[in-house]
């Protein structure tokens, strides 16, 4: 067959696996303190700041920092840097983790597409053992054809224009 093959080069070995696994064990042990699980509708009542709001809070926070004085007593100010600092510490973490989520998608893709090609060519060879008159090759065939199920397409009638 003439396709492409083994995009993937790179493979986890047993003891990269090993220590990956305890990575991100001991990566969930110690995020699981500040994990909070939120339902749909606290989702939608807490939602997400946007940009401009950003902005405002980090002005808020160059004034509490920088001209203490002109902020407000009713606001506990100690509780708001300590939420600023988890908010950007939160943020980091996210952008690293997105960018390790972001990669192993597209290596398991290629992954996907290696063994998908591969069980074709392996389909394909087993057809060709078959014609050969190859003992237990159309047992295999039959197995393998029900993941080829023809669907039958109507033709889209034709339209009456006036």
């Amino acid at each position: 067959m003439a396709t492409i093959q083994n995009l993937n080069r790179v493979h986890i070995s047993e003891e990269a696996h090993t220590k990956v696994a305890e990575a991100i064990a001991k990566l969930e042990t110690e995020l699981t303190p500040f994990l909070v699980n939120l339902s749909p509708a606290e989702r939608r009542k807490y939602g997400s700041i946007n940009e401009q709001n950003k902005l405002f809070v980090n002005k808020t926070y160059d004034y509490a920092q920088n001209q203490s004085a002109l902020c407000s007593s009713d606001v506990d100010w100690a509780e708001f840097v300590l939420d600023y600092s988890d908010r950007a510490r939160i943020e980091s973490y996210l952008a690293k983790l997105n960018k390790l989520v972001d990669g192993l998608i597209n290596a398991k893709t290629l992954a996907d597409f290696d063994n998908f090609q591969a069980a074709l060519d392996d389909y394909a060879y087993t057809g060709y053992k078959i014609q050969t008159g190859t003992q237990g090759f159309a047992a295999k065939y039959r197995d393998l054809k029900q993941f080829f199920i023809r669907s039958t397409v109507n033709p889209p009638s034709p339209s009456v224009s006036e």
